[in-house]
């Protein structure tokens, strides 16, 4: 009987091979023969997955966004219950950072997506619906908020969850050593305690 290849297998780690590419070389050795050879596969066999350069970016990209929600799900697991709106928030803003090995891999490879998608068109349409998908995301979750009382019914649902997510912009803050990972979080839990009021809190 023919052996199964377990293809989604495959390429999650080439996809992981890429996160290493960019985490330890950066965005500049990024090609399929560099990703291959970290793989440990012929190009042959890389492009036997992955047509293009932007194909296994892309998808490199949906399987980082994919950890990361993964993560988050676990956070929240551990959370139990019905957690507080300002954790689920906090929870998802800490895990957009480069604060530990998988948030740093996820967060150089978001990086240097970004930066594919400026130059490739339908690398930034999958870029952008991505993203957009996150916004609305949390964007939900402030509305949840407000109309539970937890935060104040004259914010703005649309403009906090745009401030909210500026808070990522902390990333290559961190990655540059300019501020500590401490520092990131105390701005967060600073930002989310003026958004979540302590009487709205206690809802």
């Amino acid at each position: 009987m023919p052996k199964q290849v377990d293809h989604r297998g495959r390429r999650e780690a080439i996809a992981r091979a890429l996160w290493s590419v960019v985490e330890r070389r950066g965005v500049g050795h990024l090609t399929m023969r560099v990703v291959a050879q970290e793989a440990g596969i012929s190009l042959g066999q890389l492009q036997h997955y992955f047509a293009s350069r932007a194909a296994m970016l892309s998808f490199a990209m949906d399987f980082a966004s994919e950890q990361t929600s993964l993560r988050v799900g676990q956070g929240l697991e551990k959370l139990g219950g019905r957690p507080h709106p300002r954790d689920v928030l906090r929870l998802t803003l800490a895990e957009m950072l480069p604060l530990h090995a998988d948030a740093r891999a996820t967060s150089r490879m978001s990086a240097a997506y970004v930066l594919e998608a400026l130059h490739d068109e339908d690398v930034h349409e999958q870029a952008r619906r991505g993203l957009l998908q996150g916004r609305c995301l949390v964007e939900e979750l402030v509305r949840q908020a407000v109309a539970e009382g937890h935060i104040d019914s004259d914010r703005d649902p649309a403009t906090e969850t745009n401030l909210l997510l500026a808070l990522t912009g902390l990333a290559p803050l961190i990655e540059l050593d300019v501020i500590g990972p401490q520092d990131a979080l105390d701005a967060i839990d600073l930002h989310l305690d003026r958004l979540f009021s302590d009487n709205a809190r206690s809802a």
